[in-house]
């Protein structure tokens, strides 16, 4: 991990400076075709997004084209969710033959793909279970009940239910801590953790329970650690920020959470969503500093582009504190 700088966030700026609204754009800067399917979702689409003023028409592999065949390169991969290139023949073909010979299956039953699936992915990154998730905030969401439920029922933090109940912040236990500059997600279990106020103006009471530190300071969670550590569960985090800029730590933080994690029994969260999967030249960003976290978070190029899917990645002594009833999903099945 050479670079060490945060990269300028320009796509970010260029999306809301060149499409702060639609009808704001030079008159002739896109064709009539591509401009008439903007307006359209411009009417009809929540304005959650300020989309950079190109359409998607087709694509195979970087190259993307719009109505118009105008060629144009991906280097936004979908926020890491198409890493593999778009239409990737072989996810394409395991894609179709899926979709031809079983449709959906729920939990409720087994499948003859999902075990090769949870074998396969437990063996690729030597954990003994997995719990697969639709969505990267879902896994995200997971992860944090996880850890919660293990502090109470393995790391033994007293817990008083009426209190929670009523969140009186004096007798919150089972604390989490995130870094600030994080992204893992649009939820509000997630934006209660995110020190971005784009984030979070107007979607109040965000939920209590949480601390931040400012990623990257190995002191500043030590002194937290000390401070509370008989209350802190785990500690989630991007072992390489990508919403905030794609932003590396220094040499030897992870390394530091890790041993400082083992050192006051909390669980090391690497919410490995964009970072994972090869992103950085490692199958996992962790990897870079050979650490193990207790929990991996995956998603995005983890279904191809073509399916939502995520996991949560541990060992049994984490992963089988939620029992049956206790968390689930609509599932799948994925033909490996």
């Amino acid at each position: 991990m050479a670079a060490r700088r945060a990269a300028p966030h320009f796509l970010n700026t260029l999306c809301r400076v060149s499409s702060r609204r639609f009808g704001a754009l030079p008159e002739g800067s896109i064709s009539s075709s591509s401009q008439h399917l903007i307006n359209i979702e411009y009417e009809c689409s929540a304005h959650n997004y300020h989309p950079i003023p190109i359409v998607f028409s087709q694509a195979k592999g970087s190259s993307i084209w719009d109505p118009e065949g105008n060629k144009y390169l991906d280097f936004l991969s979908a926020y890491s969710a198409v890493n593999q290139g778009h239409c990737h023949p072989k996810i394409m073909k395991a894609l179709v033959q899926q979709a031809e010979r079983l449709t959906l299956s729920s939990r409720a039953f087994y499948n003859d793909r999902f075990p090769v699936f949870a074998e396969c992915v437990t063996s690729m990154f030597k954990y003994d279970m997995v719990l697969p998730m639709n969505t990267g905030a879902e896994g995200v969401e997971t992860a944090l009940k996880l850890a919660r439920k293990w502090g109470y029922e393995k790391k033994k933090i007293p817990k008083d239910e009426k209190a929670l109940i009523i969140c009186l912040p004096r007798h919150l236990q089972a604390i989490i801590v995130s870094c600030c500059g994080c992204f893992h997600g649009r939820t509000v279990a997630a934006i209660s953790m995110s020190c971005d106020n784009e984030a979070t103006h107007g979607f109040g009471p965000l939920l209590p329970g949480h601390l931040k530190v400012d990623f990257g300071d190995e002191a500043s969670l030590e002194k937290i650690f000390k401070e509370k550590g008989d209350r802190i569960a785990g500690f989630l985090f991007e072992p390489i920020q990508g919403e905030a800029g794609v932003v590396i730590p220094p040499d030897g933080y992870l390394k530091a959470v890790r041993d400082l994690c083992s050192k006051f029994n909390v669980l090391m969260i690497a919410d490995e969503i964009q970072s994972g999967l090869a992103r950085s030249g490692r199958m996992l960003a962790c990897d870079w500093e050979e650490v193990r976290p207790d929990i991996v978070i995956l998603g995005k190029a983890l279904g191809g582009g073509v399916i939502p899917v995520s996991a949560v990645l541990a060992d049994k002594d984490v992963m089988l504190c939620i029992h049956p009833g206790e968390h689930g999903r609509f599932a799948f099945t994925i033909d490996s």
